[in-house]
């Protein structure tokens, strides 16, 4: 959806950006310019607001294959609420300034914004959200670093808990040990600790999934490390179930083979992790440690991913082949899994009622994608957009209230 938006605001951009008015005489050529071309995009937003509203009405009735969307678009997915694109983009021109630029025209991240912000506008409408996931890397704090106490989207969180909205965190970091989660997001946990100490929350839902949907541990003011471990056979779906163990090593025993063989063809300087959920490679450790390369990284994924699908145990088990940054590992199941066990778990949120934010969505290997099977979600590039995101949705939210 993003780049066939980018591809349709490109018109009207060509027809009305005027990049030599800098030498024209006349003032109002510039303002006339930025009011065609806004026209333009809010016109072509509304038009695909239209088609996405046509998709919902087709995915009621059980024929969304036939919607004039997915003809256009075929990999176009579930939506689970409209999307206020027209009102969206004027929200996001008014800050971006988008149809006022004369040499650039609408941008992948123009569009990504205007995407979430429809989605949030839209969550505020028909609130209120009773779930807010969150990706770990990227999304909440830097990538390898952990959640310290003076992180800005801490008081962005305490204040959803305070305010009645569960809080997941679904990672594909697997530990087994509520320490090694303590220890990447304990500026959180301290923070919700003391906000249950000073009676300013009461009873918060917090949910730790890892190895993207293997592993769950639930806030617990009493536990050293205010996190309790679930296990898995109390908050299992009843799908995850039907999983075979012998299955499982199996998909990993093909994908630690598949590793290896990228391994020896890259000459990577790699070493082979391997655990009950999930199998990956890291940089060898030592003085000489380096850095894979993006296309190493993703050349792993593509063909790790492209053996597994086509291996017996790959058909069975879903499973996630995804990069790490600065690794590559596959586990198994993936973030929709991950979503919908917080959903039950917390007992039937339905997925309209659920944001995942999350900063993969693209590349191979990108991980939150699948977390669109299971309720809607928000792009984000930094962990400074994640703080800006939950500003709006604030807003957003406040301005409904006044409404």
């Amino acid at each position: 959806m993003d780049q066939a938006s980018q591809g349709l605001l490109a018109v009207p951009f060509i027809l009305h950006s005027q990049p030599t008015a800098a030498y024209d005489e006349r003032s109002d050529v510039l303002t006339k310019m930025a009011t065609a071309a806004h026209r333009r995009y809010a016109e072509i937003m509304r038009d695909v607001e239209a088609l996405i509203n046509d998709h919902i009405v087709q995915q009621k009735r059980g024929t969304h294959g036939r919607s004039k969307l997915k003809l256009l678009v075929p990999s176009v997915g579930v939506f689970f609420t409209p999307l206020r694109l027209e009102e969206a983009f004027n929200f996001q021109d008014d800050r971006r300034k988008i149809s006022s630029r004369r040499f650039v025209p609408p941008s992948f991240n123009d569009i990504r914004l205007t995407l979430n912000s429809a989605q949030l506008m839209s969550l505020a409408r028909n609130g209120p959200v009773q779930l807010m996931t969150f990706d770990g890397d990227v999304t909440l704090y830097d990538d390898g670093e952990s959640l310290s106490d003076e992180n800005p989207v801490i008081p962005k969180i305490l204040r959803l808990l305070r305010q009645g909205t569960h809080v997941g965190i679904v990672t594909a970091a697997g530990y087994t040990d509520a320490s090694r989660y303590y220890d990447r997001l304990h500026g959180l946990l301290d923070a919700v600790a003391n906000a249950v100490t000073d009676k300013e929350i009461e009873d918060p839902k917090v949910i730790i999934v890892g190895g993207e949907s293997n592993y769950l541990f639930e806030f617990d003011y009493h536990a050293e490390t205010f996190l309790k471990y679930i296990p898995r056979k109390t908050w299992m779906l009843d799908e995850m179930r039907t999983w075979q163990e012998d299955d499982i090593q199996s998909l990993l025993d093909v994908a630690e083979g598949a590793l290896k063989e990228c391994i020896d063809n890259m000459q990577l300087s790699a070493e082979i992790v391997r655990k009950d959920r999930a199998v990956g490679i890291i940089p060898v450790t030592g003085p000489g440690k380096q850095r894979f390369t993006r296309e190493q990284l993703e050349e792993t994924v593509l063909v790790t991913q492209q053996i597994l699908e086509l291996s017996d145990p790959g058909k069975k088990v879903p499973f996630c082949a995804f990069n790490g940054g600065n690794d590559v590992f596959v586990d198994i199941g993936d973030k929709s899994w991950g979503v919908l066990s917080c959903q039950r778990y917390l007992g039937g949120i339905e997925g309209s009622k659920t944001l995942h934010i999350g900063d993969q969505f693209l590349s191979a290997g990108a991980n939150d994608f699948k977390a669109r099977l299971a309720c809607t979600t928000a792009w984000i590039a930094s962990p400074a957009e994640t703080v800006a995101l939950l500003d709006e949705f604030h807003y957003h939210s406040e301005s409904q209230r006044e409404d």
